[in-house]
C-alpha cells in the first residue's frame, strides 16, 4: 500500500464531549474514549488512514487510526484533502532535513523526532549514509515503503535499517522486528563524530538506534567543566559523557555500565581518539559500583549519572523518583569539594520540577549541599512539540557541590 486517496478513506468522529479545540490548535492525539467507536470504527485495520470529523461532522484533518491503541488516532495533516503518499513524506522529511543541515555540519543527528516533525510515532536517526527508522505507530508500519523511498530520495542515504523493537511498539499492538529495508547492514560499528569525540555505534545490536544523539549539548557542557578533571561517567553506555570530556582535556575518565558490549565500544572510541591511556571502565550494577567507590574513598571532580528511564509511565512515577533520589545520594559523596554533579532523566513521566527536587533530596541525604549551575535539555535535532509535553522528555541538572 503506497497511498490513500481522499475519496475512498474511512471517516471517524469525535464524541460530543471530546476536546476538539485542542486538536484544532495542534494537539496530535485522540484517545479511545474521545472517539465514536462503533463496530465500523473498531473494525478498521491498525494503521488505517481516515478523515477525522468533530461531533458536528466538520472535517478536522487526516488521521492514522489504530483501534488496538489507547491513542486511537494520530493527526497526520490538518488538511482534510491531504494524500499520504511518497510526496507527502518527502515534504515532511525535507523540512526536517533543512533544519538539521543548518544546525549540524555533519550528517549525524536525529532526522525525524516523531510528532514534533510531523510524523507521529516515527523516529529516524541518521549516521552518515545510514538511516535507522523506528516505526513506533501502526500507520508507519503500513506505509513503510513510501516512507523509505522518500527518505532515500530526500537525504541520499543508501542504507535504511528498520529497528522495530521496544516498549512503544508493544503498546500499539505491533510485533518486534529488525529488517534491512535498503542497502546492506553495517558489519562493524559505525564511527560517529560529536563534540570532538569519536563514538562507535552498534546499529544492528545496540540500544535503540545504537547511539543517543539527544544528550549532545549536555555532553558538551559537562566536557567544558572537565578540563584537567577526574571524571566519573555512570550509566556510560558507549561513553557519551566520558569521551566528550576526554576530547576537552579531562585528566582521566572512569566509565561505569552494566553492559560489557557497550563498554567495549566506549574503549574502542577512546582508542580511536588516541586517549585510551586516560580512559578506564568498570562493568557492574551502577548502584553497587557507586557504593563500592565510596567505600574505596574515591573522589572525582566531575560525576555524571545518565540512567535509563526509571519512570517510563505514570504508574512508575513514585518508584522512579525514589530511584533518582538514590542515584543522587550515592553519587554525591564521590564529588570532591567544589566539584560538579550532573544528574539526568529521560523519563517521560517525571517533569523537571519533580526530578530536580528528587535529586536535591538525594544530595541532601548524602550530607552535601549544592547550587544548580545549569539545566540542559535535548539538542535541537529533538524539537519539542509545544502541545505535547511527552516530546520534551530529557532533563539534565548540573550541581556544584
Amino acid at each position: 500500500m503506497t497511498q490513500h486517496d481522499a475519496s475512498d478513506r474511512a471517516t471517524v468522529r469525535l464524541i460530543p464531549k471530546a476536546e476538539a479545540r485542542a486538536i484544532r490548535h495542534g494537539y496530535p492525539w485522540v484517545y479511545a474514549n474521545e472517539l465514536v467507536t462503533d463496530r465500523r470504527t473498531r473494525g478498521l485495520p491498525a494503521g488505517s488512514i481516515a478523515l477525522l470529523e468533530d461531533a458536528n461532522r466538520t472535517p478536522m484533518g487526516v488521521v492514522a487510526v489504530n483501534p488496538a491503541s489507547k491513542i486511537i488516532c494520530r493527526m497526520l495533516d490538518q488538511n482534510p484533502e491531504a494524500v499520504i503518499d511518497q510526496a507527502w513524506f518527502a515534504a515532511r522529511i525535507s523540512r526536517a532535513l533543512a533544519h538539521r543541515a543548518r544546525v549540524y555540519p555533519e550528517p549525524f543527528y536525529r532526522l525525524i523526532h516523531a510528532e514534533a516533525d510531523g510524523l507521529p510515532g516515527v523516529i529516524i536517526d541518521r549516521f552518515g549514509d545510514i538511516a535507522v527508522v523506528q516505526p513506533n505507530a501502526a500507520w508507519a508500519d503500513v506505509l513503510i515503503a513510501p516512507l523509505v523511498a522518500a527518505l532515500q530520495d530526500v537525504t541520499g542515504v543508501t542504507t535504511v535499517i528498520m529497528n522495530g523493537t521496544g516498549r512503544t511498539r508493544a503498546l500499539e499492538g505491533l510485533a518486534e522486528r529488525m529488517d534491512v529495508l535498503a542497502g546492506n547492514a553495517p558489519t562493524a560499528p559505525v564511527a560517529v563524530p560529536m563534540n570532538g569525540a569519536t563514538y562507535l555505534a552498534d546499529i544492528m545490536g545496540g540500544q535503540k538506534t545504537g547511539l543517543f544523539f539527544d544528550q549532545r549539548p549536555n555532553h558538551a557542557f559537562a566536557a567544558g567543566l572537565s578540563r584537567d578533571a577526574r571524571v566519573l561517567d555512570v550509566f556510560a553506555h558507549v561513553g557519551g559523557f566520558g569521551l566528550a570530556a576526554l576530547a576537552q582535556g579531562a585528566a582521566s575518565v572512569l566509565a561505569i555500565d552494566g553492559s560489557a558490549p557497550a563498554l567495549d565500544l566506549a574503549e574502542q572510541g577512546a582508542a580511536a581518539m588516541g586517549v585510551a591511556d586516560r580512559f578506564s571502565t568498570r562493568k557492574g550494577d551502577a548502584f553497587d559500583v557507586l557504593t563500592a567507590l565510596a567505600e574505596e574513598g574515591a573522589q572525582f571532580d566531575v560525576v555524571i549519572c545518565d540512567p535509563p528511564a526509571f519512570a517510563p509511565g505514570k504508574a512508575a512515577l513514585e518508584a522512579g523518583l525514589r530511584a533518582y533520589e538514590r542515584v543522587a545520594r550515592l553519587a554525591a559523596p564521590l564529588v570532591a569539594p567544589d566539584g560538579y554533579l550532573a544528574l539526568c532523566s529521560c523519563s517521560h513521566a517525571v517533569d523537571l520540577t519533580k526530578f530536580r527536587n528528587a535529586s536535591a533530596r538525594g544530595i541532601g541525604r548524602a550530607g552535601r549541599r549544592g547550587q544548580i549551575i545549569h539545566t540542559g535539555f535535548a539538542g535541537p535535532d529533538h524539537p519539542l512539540m509545544p502541545h505535547l509535553a511527552e516530546s520534551g522528555y530529557l532533563k539534565a541538572v548540573f550541581f556544584r557541590l
